[in-house]
């Protein structure tokens, strides 16, 4: 599945945008599906709207943003949670797991909605990341990064095309960095997926194809 953008400019940031020189804001992009998209964005210049918009969560920019055939911006609600649930999975810079709920159980609801991943690999992938012991534990109770840890097995556990990351390792050490690098790379390669990572700063997490300032 193609994305492709078309003179897309974030409107709250458009002053901004419109001052200096992006690889994405207001430019034609198209990435197929399979690339390894690395996007280094400075603060300031929209990497979380960038995701969000990407996502379907924001519609307030100019310009068209399509997955495939579809323009987000007048895609209804049946086909966008369509899209969601079978073609783009997300890890969000602040996580979203409910608080309320177990590690576990934030991770259980997505797998019965899709079915697509066994209990035993989860728990497999708990162990892999270091949260074996975390199971029964709240998710206000768990630290920044075993709660980013969480949102990873929660991304991947579900069908996509598409894995789009904002800041995925932020909270993370370099052991566990690597750990969960080596995770989504699996995953990824095994689904035959593409990516798109947003962070601050330029790494060689993956083998991107494609590396493009914000």
């Amino acid at each position: 599945m193609q994305l492709s953008l078309q003179g897309v400019v974030p409107i709250p940031l458009r002053e901004r945008v419109n001052s200096y020189r992006s690889g994405i804001w207001n430019n034609p992009v198209s990435l197929n599906k399979g690339e390894y998209i690395f996007i280094q964005a400075p603060s300031g210049t929209g990497k979380t709207t960038l995701i969000h918009i990407l996502y379907g969560l924001r519609r307030d920019y100019e310009g068209e943003v399509k997955w495939a055939d579809r323009s987000l911006k007048v895609t209804d609600k049946e086909s966008l949670s369509d899209l969601r649930t079978n073609a783009i999975s997300v890890i969000f810079q602040d996580m979203r797991l409910f608080p309320e709920l177990t590690a576990w159980e934030n991770i259980d609801i997505k797998r019965r909605l899709t079915n697509t991943v066994t209990e035993e690999t989860i728990a497999a992938w708990f162990d892999r990341l270091g949260l074996k012991d975390k199971k029964n534990s709240l998710g206000s109770t768990l630290s920044y990064g075993e709660q980013q840890r969480v949102a990873i097995i929660r991304a991947l556990l579900q069908p996509f095309e598409w894995l789009l990351m904002d800041e995925p390792f932020s909270h993370l050490d370099n052991a566990n960095t690597d750990k969960a690098i080596a995770l989504i790379g699996e995953v990824v390669t095994t689904r035959k997926a593409g990516m798109i990572l947003a962070d601050l700063d330029d790494n060689n997490y993956f083998a991107y194809t494609q590396k493009i300032l914000l």
